[in-house]
């Protein structure tokens, strides 16, 4: 299966239904701002909270050390704590009430609003000894809530009763807390808001680029362009699979057209085939002569034939990645393919090396683009007046390698010089040669899989000289049709 199709029905796959990558960043980002708006708020209302309960408790316990200190320094008595009395020397806070009791407990000075008077109460106000104490938490007066604390006056004299007001306090923490409610409650719902704007423009170009990948497994085609931009992973994701689509594209459209290309080439082959096949039907009436020759004939077609498919499958295999690539010497590879010229044809092969030869390649791909320059020598070359010679020279650039192939043979018109590697193609005086056209679109191939470039020019004297650079990046040297330019030094 091509991966054009594996790649459609990758993507057309059904999927189960998922909650959109945007919805959840934008409830995650709420949700994380929720819980550090829900700790920040509460602990800061835990602490404000305390502050403010500690310090009205503060403030309390210092009027009551001081009463304490006043009554147990001087002897006292409840008149002096009158708030009709001119020298009264009581600290009054805000939110303070006063009230003094007589010996026996009953009220002398009533404070404002007057607080309730207990056992407690009347036991300190008859006590012998100044500053002892009764405390009373959490009191209800009235709608409010008080702290009291009862004070002697010593030797029975009485007390004096000191009321703090806590209700005004707690209202006022109560209000804090609801503030502090609605300012967590708007400060998650701005996060929410802000997430999914946020969601959005960071998802955007993921939405762009699930956009072109589903129209890619709706409509199958590879040519669509990915407008994705940045710096960032989402960016270069983006880049990548507009790189895949181009060489999907590129490899369906490589596809394509070899197959149109050895539709074309195998028609007259099989046309002659079976022509030459019904003949055979009527054999028997044939002469001897005529038989011979029909053999013969059968026996071409089915050697150009093979050579066709093998050349076919050959050049199908060289667009794959299948072989691994390792260091390799050129010279080496060159040396076993003139070597088995030599036993194949019997004429000399010569090779010259010079340089660093070494490079980084398919062993396979580049002995079978040598050999196929070995072999276009040796077939244009038919009268073997001069030795076929390979020259293996590097580097020329750093880290390329450059192989030659001289020939004697009639050369090359200068107008086929820039399509003798096309695929199938023919100059008009090798037509009646036997060949596919295959070979020199293989070294095509194999050239720039291999970082390289085919070249092809006329040899001073009379002959060829055709090859290709590997194992380094060179300048273009094509045409916008994709046919390789002249390459001449």
């Amino acid at each position: 299966m091509s991966r054009p199709r594996r790649l459609s029905r990758l993507l057309s796959r059904p999927r189960p239904k998922l909650v959109s990558l945007r919805t959840t960043f934008a409830v995650s980002f709420a949700a994380v701002t929720a819980a550090v708006t829900v700790l920040v708020g509460v602990l800061s209302y835990s602490a404000a909270a305390r502050l403010v309960r500690v310090d009205q408790e503060s403030v309390f316990d210092e009027v009551v050390q001081d009463l304490r200190d006043e009554v147990r320094g001087h002897r006292m008595a409840p008149e002096d704590f009158s708030s009709a009395a001119p020298g009264h020397d009581i600290v009054r806070p805000a939110r303070t009430d006063v009230q003094v009791l007589g010996a026996d407990g009953s009220v002398v000075d009533s404070g404002s609003p007057g607080l309730p008077v207990v056992a407690a109460d009347r036991t300190a106000a008859a006590a012998p000894a100044a500053g002892r104490m009764a405390v009373h938490k959490d009191v209800d007066v009235g709608s409010d809530v008080y702290r009291i604390a009862t004070v002697s006056l010593g030797g029975g004299r009485g007390a004096v009763q000191v009321a703090q007001e806590f209700s005004d306090t707690e209202d006022l923490l109560r209000a804090l807390q609801q503030r502090t409610l609605i300012l967590m409650i708007a400060v998650v719902t701005a996060a929410g808001l802000f997430g999914w704007w946020l969601a959005r423009r960071i998802t955007h170009r993921l939405v762009i680029l699930t956009t072109a990948a589903e129209d890619v497994a709706r409509t199958r085609r590879l040519g669509v362009q990915v407008p994705v931009t940045g710096h960032d992973e989402v960016g270069r994701l983006g880049r990548a699979f507009d790189r895949m689509l181009g060489r999907l594209a590129q490899s369906e459209e490589d596809q394509r057209r070899l197959v149109q290309d050895a539709g074309h080439e195998l028609r007259t082959p099989l046309t002659s085939l079976r022509t030459n096949i019904s003949l055979l039907r009527r054999i028997d009436e044939l002469p001897p002569d005529t038989r011979d020759e029909l053999v013969a004939d059968l026996t071409q077609e089915a050697r150009e034939l093979t050579d066709l498919v093998n050349e076919l499958v050959d050049l199908a295999a060289g667009q794959s990645d299948a072989e691994p690539p390792r260091r390799l010497d050129l010279a080496d590879v060159a040396e076993e393919v003139a070597g088995l010229a030599r036993r194949r044809t019997g004429r000399q092969v010569l090779l010259r090396a010079s340089g660093e030869t070494t490079v980084h390649g398919r062993p396979g791909m580049l002995q079978r683009a040598v050999s196929n320059l070995v072999e276009n020598a040796t077939k244009f070359d038919r009268d073997g007046r001069a030795p076929v010679e390979i020259a293996v020279t590097g580097p020329a650039r750093p880290g390329v390698v450059r192989v030659e192939v001289c020939d004697r043979g009639p050369g090359i018109a200068e107008a086929d010089l820039t399509r003798v590697f096309d695929r199938f193609y023919r100059a008009a005086d090798a037509r009646s040669l036997p060949g596919s056209g295959l070979g020199l679109s293989i070294v095509r191939e194999v050239a720039l899989a291999h970082g390289g470039a085919p070249f092809a020019f006329r040899r001073a004297g009379g002959g060829t000289v055709i090859g290709f650079t590997a194992g380094g990046s060179l300048p273009d040297r094509t045409h916008d049709d994709g046919h390789p330019r002249e390459y001449r030094d």
